[in-house]
């Protein structure tokens, strides 16, 4: 019985210390072995390893890509000095675990500290060079690709590479937009204004345009009307010429019966006239020839 429990024993003392010399890790890790405080060895490849019980331990830090965001968006200056809030985020990694633990003691909330502290003040020094168009639309690539060449140089002392400063939102604040948004519809009215003076001066220009062709249109309409109608009063006056040269009695006689015919045109004409006027000779002549 008692080679048993000691054999149990010993099994079990086996296992435990055979727990205590060894460790594990995970692709998704680094481990860092300190004896007696000191940094020994740096694990970065997964798998099964040894150390010495009770002398040596190991602490564990993530080697994935890492996020740092922020509740709420920070303030910042442009040249205009004008305040924007930005909403930005980091992503970030541990590529060398000595130079973080020896920085920050391997305190991710320390190195999250510091990381925002660093990105912080190359926003606010950049933002300080450009005007709120800049920074909305105009360089904004250029602004990130900045900020993350900056801050990587910056950090790699700490062990930490910076892979991506990304700005997510740039607003205004709400004192700030309101005026904006007042300066931008007072300029668009503006532009509205000119336009529509603008639209009314060409209207006025294609209306006198239009006047002016139609009155030189009828000018010309007129002056060949006259032309034909004189062309053809000349005409009928070689014709009644000819015929007047031909029979004059007879002549006289038509152009008498055509006046009588405009004259009387209607039953209530009345015409009042001496007997004796030229006009009635054919009437006298063929009362004449009646008696």
């Amino acid at each position: 019985m008692k080679n048993i429990t000691y054999v149990l024993v010993s099994f079990l003392a086996g296992i435990m210390i055979l727990a205590m010399s060894t460790f594990t890790v995970d692709q998704r890790e680094y481990a860092i072995v300190f004896r007696l405080g000191e940094i020994i060895s740096i694990k970065k490849e997964p798998g099964l390893y040894f150390k010495t019980p009770l002398i040596e331990n190991v602490q564990f830090f993530d080697n994935r890509i890492l996020t740092l965001n922020w509740q709420e968006p920070d303030r910042f200056i442009t040249s205009e000095k004008k305040n924007v809030l930005v909403d930005s985020f980091i992503k970030w990694k541990i590529v060398d675990p000595a130079k973080y633990y020896v920085s920050v003691k391997g305190d991710e909330v320390q190195a999250e500290r510091r990381i925002s502290q660093t990105v912080n003040d190359g926003l606010r020094a950049e933002f300080g060079k450009r005007t709120i168009h800049d920074v909305v639309s105009g360089e904004r690539g250029e602004i990130m690709q900045i900020l993350t060449d900056r801050a990587d140089r910056d950090l790699r002392s700490m062990g930490i590479q910076i892979l991506d400063v990304r700005l997510r939102r740039v607003d205004l604040p709400k004192e700030v937009s309101e005026s904006v948004y007042q300066r931008m519809e007072a300029e668009r009215k503006s532009v509205a204004n000119e336009l529509r003076s603008q639209g009314f001066a060409a209207s006025e220009k294609i209306r006198a345009d239009a006047e002016k062709q139609r009155d030189v249109i009828i000018a010309e309409a007129y002056k060949e009307a006259q032309k034909v109608k004189g062309d053809g009063d000349a005409k009928a006056s070689e014709i009644y010429a000819n015929a007047y040269a031909k029979n004059p009695e007879f002549y006289a006689f038509y152009r008498s019966i055509e006046a009588y015919k405009k004259s009387f045109k209607d039953k209530a004409d009345v015409l009042v006239l001496d007997p004796t006027s030229d006009f009635l000779k054919y009437m006298r002549s063929s009362k004449k020839k009646k008696d």
